[in-house]
């Protein structure tokens, strides 16, 4: 199926997105005069706009369930699309439901009942993202899984007057799960210990995460609300290393291939869902708060040549 009507779905979040890079680019070097359609939602939609994997990007791929004219908007295109083959990405019970909206005639691979080409492997949900994806590729046909060349994502960094050389420290996470998050106290900590000035990623809303740490370490710079995502991986590809909780950006500067550490606690599994890349190393302790400065110092100096 080299010339194909093809939609892959990927609708959240931002570390899932940047796990999906080798996916997309592996349907799209096995679809090379395909037209791809990308269904996802707003936050992602100008990134995948950028990327060299699809022709179309649709934004409006996760409708509020009260939401019955937008679902009805949603239903009627992607029938009308025609799409021949569909690449569930997401595969959650929402983008299988889809799989009726899309209809009957389209091949489909995910986890979606009457699926054409189902993963079909019990153990899926105890697998890491990126092995999940791939086996749920090969057994649609897709084996060939290329590094996914991430030039196209970059930006200008110039206006931001960083120094030369920096360390990455993300120290925020999904607000509703407070246990992802090491204390900004401790991220301080460590900020005023190291050999290069820190540079703080973050959200708006982690402004004073940023603040605490600049009041143990004055050098560092704050860029929370300041970054959209290319910006971030320009940052990762400036930066002499990145340490992080688990959050969207820790993947997006693993996948440019920033040296990265990443902090866990048992809100979330390494094992399923670590951030990958050239130089990556996880760090897991219970609870996440109680893990020790010296700790994450020891984590590092092995992670860095």
């Amino acid at each position: 199926m080299s010339a194909a009507n093809i939609l892959v779905i990927k609708l959240a979040a931002l570390g899932d997105f940047a796990l999906a890079f080798g996916p997309f680019a592996a349907i799209r070097a096995h679809h090379p005069g395909a037209r791809i359609t990308l269904l996802t939602t707003p936050p992602y939609a100008a990134l995948a706009r950028q990327a060299p994997w699809f022709d179309a990007v649709w934004e409006d791929g996760r409708p509020a369930t009260r939401d019955v004219l937008g679902l009805f908007r949603l239903a009627r295109k992607l029938r009308a699309a025609r799409f021949d083959r569909v690449y569930d990405l997401q595969t959650s019970s929402r983008s299988s439901r889809y799989r009726f909206l899309v209809g009957a005639h389209a091949e489909w691979s995910g986890i979606a009942r009457r699926a054409s080409h189902p993963h079909a492997n019990p153990q899926r949900d105890f697998m890491h993202t990126m092995e999940r994806q791939r086996e749920q590729l090969a057994m649609a046909g897709i084996t060939d899984f290329p590094a996914p060349d991430l030039s196209w994502l970059d930006a200008d960094l110039s206006a931001l007057d960083l120094p030369e050389r920096f360390a990455l420290l993300v120290p925020g996470a999904a607000p509703t799960r407070p246990g992802k998050r090491w204390p900004a106290a401790r991220f301080a900590e460590l900020a005023a210990g190291l050999a290069l000035p820190a540079v703080i990623l973050g959200g708006k809303g982690e402004a004073a995460l940023a603040e605490t740490m600049r009041a143990a370490a004055p050098s560092a710079h704050d860029l929370t609300g300041r970054t959209d995502i290319p910006m971030i991986a320009a940052l990762a590809r400036r930066a002499d290393y990145a340490v992080g909780n688990d959050t969207g950006p820790m993947h997006l500067i693993a996948a440019c291939g920033c040296p990265c550490l990443t902090l866990f606690g048992d809100d979330s599994d390494p094992a399923l869902c670590a951030p990958r890349g050239e130089a990556v190393a996880m760090l897991r302790h219970s609870p996440l708060s109680e893990l020790p400065v010296e700790d994450v110092r020891a984590a590092l100096a092995a992670l860095l040549p």
